[in-house]
């Protein structure tokens, strides 16, 4: 469904990517982990078209995205829910959930994609007509989550869900991403919680300084030595 092929891009004067290359098979969670800076939200951004690549290829669904705008990316399904939320905090929660089915091809769906997503987060259905910015970090972070969903993503790009989050919210989340996938969305999911992460994954990939430095099956990569001391704390 997506293959990067020797990706490079950056801020100003400073590279960030160098010659960042990886896959994603449909129906597939796919985790991208490493640690601050390393590169991963630049990667998240470059995929969105909210940071233009340098050189290298997107090739998303058959096409080349590489120099595509945002709003044509969204329109083709690779939605990013982005690190923080980016929530519109005066906006009530419907008023957020219906921003994400702002294209005309998604109006038509609304009612049923809106139920789903109230399917998914109840609390979200509770607190409806309440001002976005009052609500907990927990429940901010599933009106962001509801309201990519709400564009009928086929590939959702998911940086640091888990960010800030109690403990029991975090599983919660979780369960939510793995329920979305079991529905069959394929995911990237950019994480700190590696451990979590690569459990869920079929596959993951480590980035350090900009470069993908190992690969493997989730698996692998948590029982890997290198990857449980640089990462796992273990």
């Amino acid at each position: 469904m997506l293959t990067i092929e020797n990706l490079e891009a950056g801020y100003g004067d400073v590279k960030v990517l160098f010659g960042v290359s990886l896959e994603i098979q449909a129906g597939e969670i796919v985790a991208l982990i490493g640690a601050n800076g390393a590169g991963k939200t630049t990667t998240i951004k470059t995929l969105s078209g909210l940071l233009r690549a340098r050189s290298g290829r997107i090739i998303y669904d058959g096409q080349d995205i590489t120099h595509w705008q945002s709003h044509k990316i969204v329109a083709a399904g690779l939605i990013q829910v982005a690190e923080g939320r980016k929530l519109f905090p005066r906006l009530s929660v419907l008023e957020n959930l219906e921003l994400g089915s702002f294209l005309r091809k998604l109006r038509a769906n609304r009612a049923k994609n809106l139920k789903h997503v109230y399917s998914l987060f109840p609390r979200l259905a509770e607190r409806k007509n309440q001002i976005a910015g009052t609500l907990s970090g927990g429940e901010q972070q599933m009106l962001a989550i509801g309201r990519a969903l709400m564009s009928e993503p086929k590939l959702l790009m998911l940086d640091e869900p888990s960010l800030g989050l109690a403990p029991m919210l975090v599983q919660d989340i979780f369960n939510v991403v793995q329920g979305i996938n079991d529905d069959g969305t394929t995911i990237l999911i950019v994480e700190q919680n590696a451990v979590q992460t690569l459990r869920m994954a079929q596959r993951g990939y480590v980035m350090e300084h900009g470069k993908i430095t190992l690969s493997g099956t989730g698996d692998e990569l948590l029982h890997d030595d290198r990857i449980r001391t640089a990462y796992l704390g273990l």
